[in-house]
């Protein structure tokens, strides 16, 4: 029997490429990568290190067996030093060269940052697919008129196209700002216990330049534009508090998104896919429940919830560092890259497949809008002559009838009634004329074309978007 516990967010919802990132094979990998990298600039400034000793390094590296370094950690309590103690007994003469002025946060912290640049690279990626889909969305349905909501009631009229491009907007937003988080990430660097580098300066006899020069050439090293220029034991945790809120950013956006398309499929004017074969629900048969749009929510809120404790992080280290932020950040970053992975997963798979019921969206206009044109009614009946007071106590009563009519599920007569109030002196021609559907979406048409045009489309030309494929559930 496998009692291993369950981790739906790596077992059901995100992606393999995003769930083997953060592996820990990957990530105890990944410590092995630093400790090499600082040997070799170690050497390169002159330290006595030689090029055996950094090939038994190489050489040694990809044979990381977990359970022997579980079963040094059983020993040392120390998960760092056990797996420093693997590495260094698989190497062999050059173990002893293996972090040399380090402190475990020189892995830890450095290693953590070179999977979060990893994971926004392929957050990037979703987001710019899930962008472009929602942008071939809106151009598709730029003029297709709608009833707009206010407080989920009918209010006037826009296009499907020109409500995507609402979605759409919050997204761009997203991708710029995960875009400069990630160009923006400094990673600690070679810092030594308290931030202070004094054991890097005993190595290098005194040498400030070359202490300076080591950071400088890791950071290079590891790809980063630069490292911190000031820490204590580790890299100031306001940074995991800003990567958090970009990723927060992201799920505020998808669950209006989700919460939107829930309410669209309800009353029968969008849905997202169904495939074939998919089960609405185990009782009703005939059930088409909008299960990925509420799965986008659900992981959403984990996902917003989650990113508080990036502050909280930040805000409660004491002076050059405690420990209280390791098991919160093992949990809350690892968890928060595959729920933001998930949710834009699924949001690109549902834009790139939504479907439009255009008689139904037709029907809604055809029933709301004649109380929307009576404004424009009202005025141009006026300009013949009419006496606007008593006309628009002739609309109020018109109206009333026709919301009764409405709502015993008949068809809203308020057109037909008041082509026949001689006091309006208005034709039933004339009114149609007047109450063509796409006379009421203003610029919504326009709109869209712009947006795409002066926004989405240049900020996605500079992005690599990810394929969009179905959820893995």
């Amino acid at each position: 029997m496998d009692l291993s516990p369950q981790n739906p967010l790596h077992e059901r919802y995100a992606s393999r490429e995003m769930s083997a990132l953060f592996s820990a094979e990957r990530r105890y990998g990944t410590w092995r990568r630093l400790w090499i990298v600082l040997a070799e600039c170690q050497a390169e400034l002159g330290l006595g290190i030689t090029s055996a000793q950094l090939a038994a390094l190489r050489e040694a590296a990809p044979r990381l067996d977990l359970a022997r370094v579980a079963e040094l950690e059983r020993q040392t309590r120390h998960d760092v030093v056990a797996h420093l103690r693997h590495f260094a007994e698989q190497a062999g003469e050059a173990g002893g060269i293996l972090h040399l002025g380090a402190t475990s946060a020189f892995v830890t912290d450095n290693a953590d940052l070179l999977l979060q640049r990893e994971g926004l690279d392929l957050l990037l990626r979703r987001l710019a697919a899930a962008c472009l889909a929602l942008a071939e969305f809106a151009r598709r349905q730029r003029d297709l008129p709608c009833l707009a909501y206010t407080h989920f009631q009918p209010a006037q009229l826009t296009t499907v196209g020109k409500r995507a491009t609402l979605w759409l907007q919050d997204l761009l937003l997203d991708l710029e700002e995960v875009r400069r988080r990630r160009d923006g990430l400094r990673c600690r660097g070679v810092k030594g216990t308290t931030g202070t580098q004094a054991s890097f300066l005993t190595l290098f006899h005194g040498d400030s330049g070359k202490v300076r020069a080591l950071d400088r050439l890791v950071a290079e090293r590891l790809g980063f534009a630069g490292s911190f220029p000031v820490t204590g034991q580790t890299y100031p945790r306001k940074q995991d508090s800003q990567v958090l809120a970009a990723l927060a950013g992201v799920a505020e956006s998808c669950h209006k998104l989700g919460t939107d398309l829930r309410l669209l499929q309800g009353v029968g004017e969008l849905s997202e896919p169904f495939d074939a074969d998919q089960v609405g629900s185990s009782a009703m048969a005939y059930k088409r429940n909008p299960v990925r749009s509420e799965r986008i929510c659900a992981l959403a809120r984990r996902l917003l919830t989650d990113s508080l404790n990036g502050p909280l992080n930040a805000a409660t280290q004491w002076l050059e560092r405690s420990l209280d932020d390791s098991a919160n950040r093992r949990l809350v970053l690892t968890d928060a890259f595959l729920a933001a992975d998930a949710i834009l997963g699924l949001a690109g798979h549902v834009a790139s497949g939504l479907r439009v019921h255009t008689a139904t969206i037709r029907a809604r206009v055809a029933r709301e809008l004649p109380f929307m044109a009576t404004e424009t009614l009202l005025m141009e009946a006026v300009l013949r002559g009419g006496d606007r007071q008593e006309l628009h106590e002739r609309i109020r009563r018109h109206s009333l009838a026709a919301q009764e009519a409405v709502a015993r599920g008949e068809e809203n007569p308020l057109l037909d009634r008041i082509a026949a109030d001689r006091a309006f002196g208005l034709s039933r021609e004339e009114i149609d004329r007047w109450t063509d559907s796409a006379a009421f979406t203003g610029r919504s048409a326009a709109q869209v074309d712009e947006f795409l045009a002066e926004v989405a489309e240049p900020l996605l030309s500079a992005s690599e978007a990810a394929p969009v494929e179905a959820p893995r559930v």
